[in-house]
């Protein structure tokens, strides 16, 4: 069980052993249980419309002794799951958004919905409700870049004042763009697109706005709010180019980091919280944090690398 405050292990590297210690005394939850306490944490009346969150496969009545975080169910997370004895895998991003009308082994989805089953496992998607929940995605990363004043970029139509996706506050001082782009680049797990910036470097910065994965949608949003830099993932060419050219003195500057990193580091406080309300509950399981780098990306050529 990961303990407070502790962090994941690095992608691709062996998760921290403490994840695997025996679980503390207290009764073995049900999938119900803990779909109840993921409720409390990540309601799903939060998601987006389009989204597809909640229980993918799994029956609520089976005990769940053993948790897997990842950020997305690929084949290689779900080896993890099922090679650990994981009762229950927790992923921000879902298997299905779209409708499907099979899921015959002979497909990448189907085999997947197979082996979970097969091996016992359950599927749960916490997606754009885990975005915007309080301590969700974009939280995640406003605490870790020191932000303050935080609130959310847009607001959730039927949330708390304090839910909704995407965030943006202050930094405590003024800093230099390039010297913000150095902070999120050792915060963020490394991969291979590193962090992409589109900005003066010499410029100052201090009011931030940030999105945990795709938010090129949301440029009305962080211009509404004076934002100096955007932070997000999935940057498109026209959507940032077209972001550029309506600057205002050259602001929001831009800064384009891999989209699994930006969802990476709310692994751990989300697997936390979840531990928090179980025990509150009188539960107890074990929950570790998955070492599987799940970026898509294996290398990148750059102007003045052979």
């Amino acid at each position: 069980m990961p303990a407070e405050g502790t962090e994941p292990a690095a992608p691709g590297q062996d998760p921290e052993t403490p994840a695997d210690a025996a679980a503390p005394d207290g009764s073995v939850p049900t999938l119900g249980d803990v779909l109840l306490a993921a409720e409390e944490l990540w309601p799903e009346s939060l998601a987006e419309g389009w989204d597809a969150v909640g229980l993918v496969a799994g029956r609520p009545f089976r005990p769940v002794r053993r948790i897997l975080f990842a950020v997305d169910p690929t084949s290689e997370v779900i080896d993890e799951a099922v090679e650990w004895g994981a009762d229950l895998l927790v992923t921000h991003h879902p298997l299905f958004l779209k409708p499907v009308h099979s899921v015959a082994g002979t497909g990448f989805k189907g085999d997947v919905v197979h082996r979970l089953i097969e091996g016992g496992c359950a599927l749960l998607t916490v997606h754009t409700n885990g975005d915007s929940a309080v301590g969700g995605v974009s939280d995640v990363l406003a605490d870790a870049f020191g932000l303050v004043g935080v609130q959310p970029l847009v607001p959730a139509e039927d949330g708390l004042p304090e839910e909704g996706i995407g965030r943006v506050g202050d930094l405590p001082e003024a800093t230099t763009l390039a010297d913000f782009a150095k902070l999120v680049f050792s915060i963020l797990p490394a991969v291979a697109g590193g962090v992409r910036v589109a900005g003066d470097p010499h410029g100052v910065v201090r009011r931030v706005a940030v999105c945990g994965g795709a938010g090129d949608s949301l440029f009305d949003a962080v211009r509404r709010h004076r934002a100096d830099v955007y932070v997000t993932a999935d940057l498109r060419h026209h959507p940032a180019s077209e972001a550029r050219e309506a600057a205002v003195n050259g602001r929001p500057y831009l800064m384009d980091v891999s989209h699994f990193g930006s969802e990476w580091l709310w692994l751990t406080p989300a697997a936390n919280a979840l531990e928090n309300v179980l025990n509150d509950q009188g539960f107890s399981a074990e929950i570790r944090i998955s070492g599987t780098n799940t970026d898509p990306w294996d290398f990148v050529l750059t102007p003045g690398l052979n």
